[in-house]
């Protein structure tokens, strides 16, 4: 896209160089002339062939410190093609500056372009010869007027310029820099068009502070700042309250539950106030008491609440004074915390915490999201005074989480866990040995109780009836059979409704054949159940009814006798119960423990014989608890406990154990696994860092679930730190290596114990500790390492959780001294002259840089410093002058050189040695008259090596050589002493002092009289030749304004004042007026002209010489606006 031919105007005070850069071929700009300047100056600009060109714009500012004629400023209009990149280069004459002068750059009036750098803008402040200005991507909304200024203490330039951007306007919409404002001035101009004519003063005049640049934008105001002083103007000042002395404040603030004092103060002690609030007037009463003391007024609110944050207004006549009152709650603190739950399918899950106000307000969130009641009421919220309750209904799998409430005061967090539903077995079916006509019936207990079953026979569905009875109570599901037959032996099975599991047992039926014998039948027992053998075992559950039901016959009636080992079973006790029936014989034990299981025998006699059956018993119980579980290590969110199993398993194998956890300070336990686990260490999984935890575990075998174990030691999850930040080499050597570094930027909620270094010498991974144990500090020095050794580094943070990942080098560092250049570094404080007393001592410490260790020697005044002189110590980085107690003969310049073989630095001290002044010399008295005499003396020979700073001059009365000062610190050396009583014979002396101190001795008068002499008075001669006290200074005025030039003279006689105007007398000019008065001298100017400017000079003359001023004056033309 081609540039049409364009015309830059450039109008410049002095010569202005302005070029644009381009490859593209150029078009021709011309110059318009200056009215002062007739000069044209060719300017080329180039065709912009594709967007991302680069424009240079150069502008050159001259400082006018002294302007002859009028001073225009610099307008030049700029054209660029849109998506261009655009560089204003500004260049400042600045020669005659002392300091760098600060740039600043302007789109419009008012916007400064230095905070909106960014994607499309960059600029400097600063002053580097040519301080740059860069557009980058230009776009239509970029054009407008721009201002660079310039500005150095008192002097200020500026240049304004416009840009124009030629191209397809960019979408308000798009991304257009941080300069995109035209677009909003463009639709406020428009829609201001349609309005009808408005009173911008009026505006101006209702309108807040903060929206001044706002409507100066709108109404397109250019001299805001002129605008706003006439409006100050204009202003009346507002009227005095006649009703009130002293009105409320704007604003009072009490915290809730506080008392607050409103006072007012009227002008009438006795008029009658009255107080609204939002409007409504309140009555007095116990919350809101009326006070008049005299001309005050008060309103006192006792126990603010939140409904007492209004506004009030105090009401005398038809004046009033308002304020606002803030009522600032208190932090609510929460007072129980979140306890963490776990829950099964379905059910529903209460949290609740206890905070330290009722009615307070606080907010659930659920893994950071804020919680708020929703249409299927899935979540509830519930007040009920200071407790908070978060209610979810059926809970399922995705109200896992971690759930938070968060008052302004404090927040609670805790874990809720949704678990399947998993059905547990309390009590199994266990299989049955029945007679006939005898009841069996078949029990079990599950975890459910509104868990329904169906009950199965050989795969065949149970169908109750007569004899056949099924019933659920609660968790206890029964299967009963009456007057049981053969046929209804076989495989009975329960299966819960909706598990894929079973719980199933056998029915066995004991037949019992009774066949005739004669009267004389020996007895016999009947145990076939057991594959018809005599011996058979009974498996029994501790704590459940031990029933020994055995069949036996004889004729006579045996009598029967169980036994365990040698013992015979009695009825002693109140377990064990023995009852014998015609054809049977019952053993029972209430309530079976282990000590109960053994081999029960059973014999049975008659006259016909007798016979002996053994049973075996076993008692099979829960397992003891585990031992007591150990924390092996922890993270961020959890922990591997390991523990021993119990030490005695209940008589069946264990199957698993059942993990729990708690919170140190809460007493809900959690249970971490349904299924039993059957390994003796488990990784704990999703809690949270640096609460306090406690683990216990279960042990399960077949029978049930042991009591838990003891309570781990309380642990607190926490994850080892981040890496070492900023490792780097410090300092190496041939043979050791400095490393130093900043600590992790996350450390966590556990105690950082130190760090761990190593290294690793390449071709090799094997890395070794550097140091031995853990260092606390964040830097550390390697010794005895071999010369040449490539070596890589690296750095942990422990806690502990263990080690951080490491913090490594970016590459492996040879083992090999560096050369550094030697450098001083001369403390602050001697750059100036050392100044100490006699008998002081120096020690002066100068630190210093170099590799290898550099070569230190002192010098003084150009001379090898003797040891004896002064003692010297240098150490690997600094060096230390020593004198013990200095004398006067130690002043003078010390030279420290450090070199390293042919590069060195060097570094001078000067210490001067300073000690009392001698005594002054040759006090004598010069003239004595009346009460007064007048001394005279010479400064001591020995000033003690510094500035003699004063004397102090004293006086004795020979009757009593009692000594008073008259002067201290007295500077010259000369000096009258007044107010001596005539007669009295009077002596003298003179201490003088310096920095140390007085003199060890005074001079003292040889002359101890003092004599009466007339007194002889000189004609004084006041003559004086005339001097300009205050000088002319240089003016700038405006033509057609009276102008004054000023100045004041002194002289004896009055000296005669002549003014000149380029040094041609104005005396007899009518259009000069000149005053003096009291010495000041004033030249009046009456409505000075272009022709007036030029140098002014006022000359004063007495006989005593003369004396001459003059000043330059410059008249500005007068531009009106």
């Amino acid at each position: 896209m081609a540039i049409a031919s364009t015309k830059w105007s450039l109008v410049f005070l002095g010569s202005t160089v302005a070029e644009i850069k381009h490859t593209a071929s150029p078009i021709t700009l011309i110059n318009k002339p200056n009215n002062n300047h007739n000069q044209q100056t060719n300017v080329k600009i180039c065709k912009c062939a594709c967007a991302g060109q680069i424009y240079r714009h150069y502008i050159k500012l001259h400082w006018m410190s002294q302007c002859e004629g009028e001073c225009v400023k610099p307008h030049d209009n700029l054209s660029s093609c849109a998506g261009g990149n655009i560089t204003f280069v500004a260049k400042v004459n600045a020669e005659s500056l002392l300091k760098k002068p600060s740039i600043k750059w302007f789109k419009g009036k008012w916007m400064d372009l230095a905070s909106k750098s960014g994607k499309h803008l960059q600029l400097k402040e600063s002053y580097d010869r040519n301080t740059k200005m860069h557009l980058i991507a230009a776009k239509a909304n970029f054009a407008g007027a721009y201002r660079c200024e310039v500005t150095s203490k008192d002097k200020f330039d500026s240049c304004n310029f416009n840009l124009t951007v030629h191209g397809d306007s960019t979408d308000g919409n798009e991304d257009s820099g941080e300069l995109d404002f035209s677009t909003l001035l463009k639709k406020r101009a428009v829609h201001a068009s349609t309005e009808p004519d408005l009173d911008v003063w009026d505006i101006l005049r209702h309108a807040p502070a903060s929206e001044y640049e706002k409507i100066a934008f709108q109404y397109g105001i250019t001299d805001l700042r002129g605008m706003l002083k006439r409006l100050k103007k204009m202003k009346k000042e507002e009227k005095k309250s006649e009703a009130f002395l002293k009105k409320l404040d704007p604003a009072y603030q009490v915290s809730k539950g506080h008392k607050i004092k409103l006072a007012v103060e009227v002008a009438n002690p006795d008029v009658e106030v009255k107080w609204l609030k939002n409007g409504q007037e309140l009555q007095p009463t116990g919350r809101y008491i009326f006070e008049s003391v005299g001309n005050m007024r008060y309103l006192t609110i006792n126990h603010c609440s939140l409904a007492d944050d209004a506004a009030y207004c105090c009401v005398v006549g038809e004046e009033k004074c308002t304020t606002e009152l803030f009522v600032k709650e208190p932090p609510i603190l929460i007072v129980k915390n979140l306890e963490d739950q776990m829950v099964m399918k379905g059910e529903r899950v209460e949290l609740e915490c206890e905070v330290s106000e009722e009615g307070a307000n606080v907010k659930w969130e659920k893994d950071g999201v804020e919680l708020t009641r929703d249409e299927s009421f899935k979540y509830r919220f519930k007040k009920d005074g200071c407790k908070h309750v978060l209610m979810i209904n059926e809970a399922t799998k995705e109200d896992c989480g971690h759930y938070k409430v968060k008052t302004n005061g404090g927040e609670s967090m805790a874990e809720v866990m949704v678990q399947e539903k998993e059905l547990e077995i309390y009590q199994s079916i266990a299989d049955l040995t029945v007679k006939a006509k005898d009841q069996a019936v078949f029990k079990c207990e599950v975890s459910d109780e509104n868990v329904r079953g169906t009950w199965y026979k050989n795969g065949v569905e149970v169908k109750p009836d007569a004899r056949i009875n099924t019933t659920h109570i609660g968790r206890i599901h029964k299967l009963t059979i009456d007057d049981v037959k053969p046929e209804d032996e076989g495989d009975y099975t329960f299966v819960p409704d909706g598990y894929a599991f079973n719980l199933s047992a056998k029915l066995n039926f004991l037949e019992v054949k009774i066949d005739y014998v004669p009267r004389q039948d020996p007895p016999k027992i009947h145990l076939d159940c057991m594959g018809r053998t005599s011996e058979s075992t009974i498996v029994v559950v501790a704590g459940n009814k031990l029933r020994l039901d055995v069949p036996i016959t004889g004729d006579p009636a045996p009598t029967v006798i169980w036994t365990k080992g040698e013992k015979v079973i009695t009825e002693g006790d109140d377990r064990v119960h023995v009852e014998t029936t015609k054809g049977h014989c019952v053993f029972t034990i209430e309530g079976a423990e282990k000590q109960d299981e053994g081999v029960y025998s059973v014999v049975v006699r008659n006259p016909a014989g007798e016979d002996t059956a053994d049973i075996n018993v076993k008692v099979v119980d829960v397992p003891d608890p585990p031992q007591i579980p150990r924390i092996l290590s922890v993270g961020e969110d959890s922990c591997v406990v390991e523990w021993d199993p119990p030490l005695f398993d209940g008589g069946q194998p264990i199957i698993g154990y059942v993990l729990e956890r708690k919170k140190k300070k809460s007493y809900r336990w959690m249970r971490l696994n349904f299924d039993p686990y059957p390994e003796t260490t488990y990784e704990a999984k999703r809690m949270i860092e640096g609460v306090p935890y406690e683990m216990r575990v279960y042990a399960v075998n077949s029978i049930g679930m042991s009591r838990h174990s003891p309570a781990s030691q309380p642990f607190v999850p926490v994850a080892p730190t981040s890496e070492p930040t900023g490792l780097c080499v410090d300092d190496i050597s041939d043979t050791s290596i400095s490393l130093k570094w900043r600590p992790p930027e996350r450390i966590g909620s556990a105690e950082l114990e130190g760090y761990g270094v190593e290294y690793c010498k390449e071709g090799t991974d094997e890395w070794i500790p550097a140091i031995q144990g853990l260092t606390e500090r964040t830097s550390v020095i390697i010794r005895d390492l071999t010369t040449g050794d490539k070596l890589q580094f690296r750095v942990r943070a422990y806690n502990m959780a263990g080690p951080s990942p490491p913090a490594t080098l970016a590459q492996h560092i040879t083992i090999r001294e560096i050369m550094q250049r030697p450098k001083i570094w001369l403390p602050r404080n001697l750059r100036q002259t050392l100044i100490k007393k006699v008998g002081d001592t120096v020690n002066i410490v100068i630190p210093f840089q170099g590799k290898p260790r550099p070569k230190v020697t002192w010098s003084k005044d150009g001379e090898p410093l003797n040891s004896a002189f002064a003692s010297v110590r240098n150490s690997e980085t600094d060096s230390i002058l020593f004198i013990r107690k200095t004398e006067r003969k130690h002043s003078g310049k010390y030279v420290l050189q450090v070199q390293i073989e042919n590069v060195e630095d060097t570094a001078t001290v000067t210490l001067q040695i300073v000690d009392l002044p001698g005594s002054p010399e040759a006090l004598k008295i010069v003239d004595v008259w009346g009460f007064n005499v007048a001394l005279e003396w010479k400064p001591p020979k020995d000033n003690g090596n510094c500035e003699i700073t004063g004397y102090t001059i004293q006086k004795a009365d020979k009757k009593t050589m009692e000594w008073y000062t008259i002067y201290e610190q007295y500077r010259r050396t000369h000096c009258v002493i007044s107010d001596l009583i005539m007669g009295n014979e009077y002596v003298f002396r003179v201490f003088a002092i310096n920095l140390v101190g007085l003199s060890p001795e005074p001079c003292s008068s040889k002359d101890s009289y003092i004599m009466f002499l007339p007194p002889t008075y000189k004609d004084p001669d006041f003559s004086e030749a005339p001097k300009f006290t205050h000088p002319l200074v240089n003016r700038s005025v405006v033509a057609g304004y009276n102008a004054t030039l000023s100045c004041s003279v002194r002289g004896i006689p009055k000296p005669k004042v002549t003014w000149y105007k380029n040094k041609m007398d104005i005396s007899n000019e009518a259009k000069y007026r000149m005053l003096s008065q009291q010495g000041v001298l004033t030249l009046e100017i009456r409505k000075p002209c272009l022709f007036d400017g030029g140098v002014y000079t006022c000359k004063a003359v007495n006989d005593s010489g003369e004396d001459s001023v003059e000043c330059k004056l410059e008249v500005r033309r007068n531009n009106p606006q």
